[in-house]
């Protein structure tokens, strides 16, 4: 049986067997690192999203100390606020001074940080 395993003399190369093993190995990395790296990008859109409801709850916060005559729910009635995009493309909703922010990569997922700047992470904003 060995002596088929052998090379002749001159030869190079990889045989057949060699190759396969190598295909099935390179096979099962791949399935197990495919799904690994589907979570890590979920992950990844989920901690933008926190971010981008915290930069525009400090922006609304920034608003309402450089306006002190507005209040907290005075800001959905401006302009700004109802064309509410974050600049990784998510969208976002200022209502009472409250920031939601949803995306379209994410399902089901939505940040939402309330006018005392408490986060609440869930299915949907409130």
């Amino acid at each position: 049986m060995l002596k088929l395993f052998k090379r002749k003399e001159g030869q190079k190369g990889f045989t057949l067997i060699e190759l396969m093993i190598v295909v099935a190995i390179i096979g099962i990395l791949a399935a197990i690192a495919i799904p690994q790296f589907a979570a890590y990008r979920e992950r990844g859109f989920k901690a933008t999203m926190q971010a981008d409801a915290k930069n525009v709850h400090t922006a609304v916060q920034a608003y309402l100390v450089d306006n002190p005559s507005k209040t907290a729910a005075d800001v959905n009635a401006s302009p700004d606020a109802n064309a509410c995009t974050t600049a990784q493309g998510n969208n976002c909703a200022v209502t009472a001074g409250a920031v939601c922010v949803t995306s379209n990569k994410v399902a089901s997922y939505a940040v939402r940080v309330d006018t005392a700047g408490a986060i609440t992470t869930g299915a949907a904003c409130n």
